[in-house]
C-alpha cells in the first residue's frame, strides 16, 4: 500500500502485513501512522488524498466555528481508534480557501472521505461519536 508520510509527505510502500507494525517513513524516519489528523494545506493535500492508497477522512473547519471546535476532540479521537484503516486530515478553511473553494465547501463543518484521488463520502454537520463511527465503519 503506498502511504503518504504525515510528516514529510514523502510516499512510501508499506506491505499490508505491516501496517499494524508501525512502519516509518523512507525519507525522514518517523512513523507513517500518528494516531492524530494531520494539517492539511495546498502543499500536502494530494499527495495524501490523490496519491495514498490508504482513505483519507477529512474535516473542512474554522476557528470560529463552535460546532467545529466540539467536533474536533470526536475527529482526534477517531484518529487514534481508526488508523491505520484511515488517515485523518484538517483543513482550516479560512487558511485554505482554494482548498474550499475546490471542494465548494458551504457549511462547516465538513467532513469528507477521499480515497486515491475520489470523494467516496461527505456529510455536512458535526456528528456525535457513534455517528460518525457507523459512517466511518460504512467505507471501511
Amino acid at each position: 500500500m503506498i502511504i503518504a508520510c504525515p510528516h514529510c509527505d514523502t510516499l512510501n510502500r508499506v506491505p499490508d502485513e505491516r501496517l499494524n507494525q508501525q512502519p516509518t517513513c523512507g525519507k525522514c524516519k518517523l512513523s507513517v501512522f500518528t494516531a492524530a489528523p494531520i494539517e492539511l494545506n495546498s502543499t500536502n493535500f494530494a499527495n495524501h488524498a490523490n496519491k495514498s492508497e490508504l482513505p483519507l477522512v477529512v474535516d473542512f473547519w474554522a476557528s470560529w466555528c463552535g460546532p467545529c471546535k466540539s467536533f474536533a476532540p470526536i475527529f482526534s479521537a477517531a484518529a487514534k481508534t481508526w488508523e491505520p484503516q484511515f488517515r485523518f486530515g484538517k483543513i482550516n478553511t479560512e487558511e485554505q480557501q482554494a482548498l474550499a473553494a475546490q471542494f465548494n465547501i458551504r457549511s462547516i463543518p465538513t467532513l469528507m472521505i477521499f480515497k486515491q484521488g475520489h470523494i467516496l463520502a461527505q456529510q455536512a454537520g458535526a456528528l456525535p461519536s457513534s455517528a460518525f463511527n457507523q459512517w466511518l465503519n460504512a467505507y471501511k
